[in-house]
């Protein structure tokens, strides 16, 4: 019998979509402007893009109920987080953008480290799954 993980199947669909959603609006920052015009490209085509890439397979593993799925979870917000959390605090720092992109990314850094947290959690590596 399967140990039952309050939030798994949310997390793993809100983690799908919102992978999703991420690719269009990582393009979306990289036409944004001048400021930090550089770090944007930089940052959308060494870190941002791969890392929902490699959310959107990490979350359709966990979909389809595979161990390597949290595995490749923890790699992935693991790169979002080593992305985002500089690049919020210079945007933050430089350009005092709280109500705009540095906000933004400054709130989905926060929010990925508690999934990194849950995601951390040994019971997802030990409950039997295919």
């Amino acid at each position: 019998m399967r140990e039952r993980l309050l939030g798994y199947w949310a997390l793993s669909w809100v983690g799908l979509i919102g992978n999703i959603i991420a690719l269009p609006i990582i393009a979306l920052i990289i036409s944004y402007g001048p400021p930090l015009k550089v770090a944007n490209i930089t940052l959308a085509i060494s870190l941002g893009w791969p890392a929902a890439i490699v959310g959107i397979v990490s979350s359709a593993a966990l979909l389809a109920e595979r161990k390597w799925g949290v595995t490749l979870t923890l790699v992935s917000l693991s790169m979002v987080i080593s992305g985002m959390a500089p690049y919020s605090v210079v945007r933050l720092i430089t350009l005092q953008d709280i109500y705009g992109i540095g906000g933004f990314t400054l709130i989905t850094t926060l929010l990925s480290t508690l999934a990194l947290i849950y995601w951390c959690n040994p019971k997802h590596r030990r409950s039997i799954r295919l």
